[in-house]
């Protein structure tokens, strides 16, 4: 599938036009667009037509690829700022972001934010979410369609498999997409004539036992007919195989193995109108049991196709084992080759993700071209590990109880922080991921254009610094800058070059923490859920959590019981996982939002002009989350009075 670049401010909704390969079958295929419903559309010569050659039957399985979610994209990815990882300019100054709407507490049932149900426009501009129902439309057209031998004749049997197995992976993702956000959901089986009787039309919401179930076995259906790897990179890349189902299914039970989903007692009032539960809501160990054996799976099934954790050894200098380490860690998810990388969303690249990222090198580069607005919390700074591998509340070697006092960085530390450099004591002492993920004032950062000097640049962020919060549009509201998601080889000029890459959806690392959190739920504190921690701790330059705690933490037998062992886990996912769009489901699913989503949004006094100004710790934002209500979004009205047999969530 070649590579579609989308540009925002000239971006049309997806399902009037679509890109350039996705014309033809959305044009033809847009009856009852404003209608969730799985409707067949009434020009059926017209669909028979696009299933005549193999030609135009391919564009319609892109169609069908195209309800992908950008996630490489701050405005799009839902979970980038709904949640509390990042924050930005107020105002929709910089950003005119209805998700960051959600993380203010201003979600709406009248005309909800970042509505995939619907996927309509809000708020007078281009929220061309992802109607994720229209999605799924395509997909039961297209599979009814391809499973009739009688059509597409030039279509070889070995292809139709594939594409018959790449459209149920799309229809199981699409279901579980919607599930993650609202519960029970309507399972679209199958397409629905135009003119069925208004009992079928007006589909009901299931219980999540059953969508579980349902995309479990699309999946399950899918696996065996795709490809192992895909060989024509050119063509091909961003497409499904095993790796990216076996994957998903493994996150799919995860996620309903998770208190959210397993054991909710909040949910234990909430039925369909005949009375049935939409929740078991007695607690299941086999869920987790479950979710273990899929992970495993997955993870030897993307080992057999040759993923395995990236290992920075680019590059024409030859560098500290400390920057190797940090490349390793960042470039795991901006390297194009990155074995690491298991599923690459080519809808969704990220150059401008990386302007958002991006911060001036000097006083010559303007603001808006390196926007600087994606701001860690001071939150996420506290979650990273000291050196040693453990929270820094936990160590018994450092303290960080001032977290604002300054000290200067010595010769110790100027792979990290700019020798002589006077900043925050939390910004010392700290492990390589922190180093990798965050900059900060004084924050020593190696970029392609540094040569063989690995302590060329270093990060000036007080208020009349050049990349400090002094533009009117383009500033960060809270003193840490993301680094991660910013490819090494970005050309820090007046002209701005950042080198794209595809939106990793999926990494091993990730399969390799779901298989801890499941194992470690399912059986204990057994040895393989340290094998596989330990793995992830390893490449990010740490001693394993046995060795780690045992030598630094005040706690040491933690890790010795499932709910010790549960919150190191969680930390390491999100330590690991960092603005990668993880944490606020995760949170969710753990159910550990209304804790965590009820705390102040803080950072540094970025008006500050010298140290003892800027070292201030500012609550930027005070969240609110009612649960159980924000646990599920709202069914828009909208919806339900199209659609009167959906049950709107609890809260509602």
């Amino acid at each position: 599938m070649k590579n579609i670049k989308f540009q925002r401010r000239f971006q049309l909704p997806l399902r009037a036009f679509g890109s350039a390969f996705m014309i033809f079958g959305l044009l033809l295929l847009s009856s009852c667009e404003d209608s969730f419903l799985d409707v067949v559309p009434d020009n059926v010569a017209t669909v028979d037509q696009a299933f005549s050659l193999r030609n135009e039957a391919e564009k319609y399985l892109f169609t069908c690829y195209s309800y992908l979610p950008k996630n490489g994209d701050g405005l799009y990815n839902i979970a980038m700022l709904s949640g509390d990882e990042l924050w930005i300019p107020p105002q929709d100054l910089a950003l005119n972001s209805f998700a960051f709407d959600v993380a203010r507490g201003l979600q709406r049932s009248f005309d909800t934010y970042m509505d995939v149900w619907e996927g309509r426009w809000q708020g007078g501009g281009p929220n061309d979410l992802y109607p994720l129902f229209d999605g799924i439309r395509h997909c039961n057209i297209f599979l009814e369609n391809i499973e009739d031998r009688g059509k597409v004749p030039d279509l070889q049997e070995a292809e139709r498999l594939r594409w018959i197995a790449e459209a149920k992976f799309l229809k199981a993702y699409y279901h579980f997409y919607l599930m993650r956000m609202y519960g029970p959901i309507p399972i679209m089986r199958e397409s629905i004539p135009i003119d069925a009787p208004e009992s079928e039309l007006f589909v009901a919401r299931e219980p999540v036992d059953d969508v579980v179930d349902y995309i479990v076995q699309l999946l399950d259906e899918a696996t065996p007919n795709l490809p192992q790897i895909i060989t024509d990179s050119q063509n091909e890349l961003g497409r499904i195989t095993k790796s990216i189902s076996t994957g998903l299914k493994a996150d799919v039970l995860l996620t309903a193995a998770s208190p959210l989903f397993n054991g909710n007692s909040d949910m234990s009032g909430f039925t369909t109108r005949e009375g049935v539960p939409f929740f078991d809501t007695g607690e299941s160990t086999e869920k987790w049991q479950r979710a273990a054996d899929a992970a495993k799976t997955a993870i030897e099934t993307a080992e057999a196709s040759g993923h395995e954790l990236y290992t920075f050894s680019g590059g024409a200098f030859a560098l500290s084992p400390k920057t190797n380490t940090k490349l390793s860690i960042s470039q795991a998810l901006a390297d194009r080759t990155s074995k690491e990388v298991i599923w690459r969303n080519t809808q969704s690249l990220t150059w401008w993700l990386q302007l958002q990222c991006a911060w001036p090198i000097n006083s010559a580069q303007p603001d808006w071209t390196a926007q600087k607005i994606l701001a860690p919390t001071l939150k996420m700074a506290r979650l990273f590990y000291t050196k040693n591998g453990v929270p820094i509340e936990e160590d018994k070697t450092l303290d960080f109880s001032d977290i604002d006092e300054v000290q200067t960085a010595e010769e110790a530390d100027n792979l990290d922080i700019a020798e002589g450099y006077r900043t925050a004591r939390l910004n010392f002492d700290r492990e390589p991921r922190f180093y990798a993920d965050l900059a900060f004032d004084g924050a020593i950062y190696y970029l392609e254009s540094s040569g063989a000097n690995e302590k060329l640049y270093h990060l000036r962020s007080k208020f009349k610094d050049y990349a400090g919060s002094n533009d009117v549009f383009h500033y960060n509201v809270t003193g840490y800058y993301l680094k991660k998601l910013i490819d090494y080889r970005y050309n820090y000029t007046s002209f701005h070059s950042y080198r794209e890459y595809a939106w990793p959806e999926m990494r091993l690392t990730e399969l390799y923490l779901a298989y801890a959190e499941a194992l470690n739920e399912a059986q204990g504190p057994v040895e393989e859920v340290f094998t596989y921690l330990d793995k992830v701790r390893a490449r990010a330059g740490l001693e394993g959590v046995k060795a780690s705690w045992d030598a630094y933490s005040t706690n040491p037998s933690k890790y010795t019981t499932k709910d010790g062992l549960r919150k190191i886990i969680q930390q390491e996912r999100g330590i690991e996982l960092a603005f990668e769009g993880k944490r606020y489901w995760d949170i969710r699913r753990w159910k550990l939002a209304a804790k965590e989503l009820n705390e102040p949004v803080q950072g540094w006094n970025i008006y500050g002009e010298n140290e003892e100004s800027y070292y201030q710790v500012t609550t930027i934002f005070r969240q609110r989350f009612a649960s159980p209500r924000d646990y599920f979004w709202p069914i828009s009205e909208y919806t339900r009075l199209q659609n009167p047999n959906l049950v709107q969530n609890p809260g509602w």
